[in-house]
């Protein structure tokens, strides 16, 4: 027997795992406090992510948090949703005529978010005869059921509008990139022609400066060769007067006519 009982209340092993959504009563407990602050000093506000980091970090910090794997800023997000969810079907008991509610956290979360949360409103249904009313408890049961039937309808259209939004979003984000994608490809065709049409300019330039300069140089060849020929008619025209001196000035006048001629045809040929 006692060792029944020293099984019993030795505390559990911290290396067992644990279901991320299991949430014990004081855990929710501080879980609502830590929001709760938050959530009223932004005048009930969307709460950032660096808060919920602070929630949870009030939440581990339980003296007897130590016994679980830490919470995360996402679980306890996704804890207080829950939580939002059970307070709407707790809304909907007490506003379709059923006893108050026994949730130890409604009356806070009721202070919270009773006037931002609209009450959901079940589902219409043939009801019963008024001459045989029905068992308090059976009541009870049938507005339960009606409140989380009509709440896992509005589960399933957000999920469904959430599902569509999603995807119309995806389909907006890949049209962007494919227009984003042609103005690139674009915008580096005009780059490229740009580039080709300075190139064919620069070429072109080139080409005209080459042309240019081969005529410059010509022009010097054919000055040169010119000047060369000049001197050398000019050096034979005196070598005759020095080796042929007795003779008549006619014959002096048609050599010297003759050499001149013998320059130009030479020029001639040179052009």
């Amino acid at each position: 027997m006692e060792r029944k009982n020293a099984a019993s209340a030795r505390p559990p092993n911290p290396a067992m795992p644990y279901r991320e959504d299991c949430w014990s009563e004081g855990e929710t407990s501080t879980l609502v406090d830590a929001w709760g602050d938050r959530y009223l000093e932004l005048n009930r506000g969307n709460i950032r992510q660096k808060q919920w980091q602070e929630v949870a970090d009030a939440v581990n910090a339980r003296p007897s948090g130590g016994r679980r794997p830490p919470r995360t800023d996402v679980q306890c997000k996704n804890r207080i949703d829950t939580l939002k969810k059970k307070y709407k079907i707790e809304k909907a008991k007490i506003s379709d005529g059923a006893i108050a509610s026994q949730w130890p956290f409604y009356s806070r979360l009721d202070m919270l978010v009773g006037s931002s949360v609209p009450p959901i409103k079940p589902t219409p249904s043939p009801s019963p005869p008024l001459a045989l009313p029905l068992p308090t408890f059976i009541r009870r049961s049938y507005s339960a059921a009606a409140a989380a039937v009509a709440d896992g309808d509005s589960g399933s259209l957000s999920k469904s509008s959430r599902s569509s939004r999603e995807r119309r979003t995806s389909r907006e984000w890949k049209r962007k990139r494919e227009i984003g994608e042609g103005d690139g490809m674009r915008e580096l065709a005009r780059g490229i022609g740009r580039l080709a049409e300075i190139y064919e300019n620069l070429e072109g330039e080139k080409h005209r400066q080459m042309i240019e300069l081969e005529k410059q140089r010509m022009e010097f060849i054919k000055g040169l060769e010119f000047q060369r020929m000049q001197m050398f008619v000019d050096t034979q025209v005196q070598l005759a007067k020095i080796k042929r001196p007795r003779r008549s000035d006619a014959g002096e006048m048609g050599l010297s006519i003759a050499f001149p001629s013998l320059l130009q045809l030479l020029v001639l040929s040179m052009s």
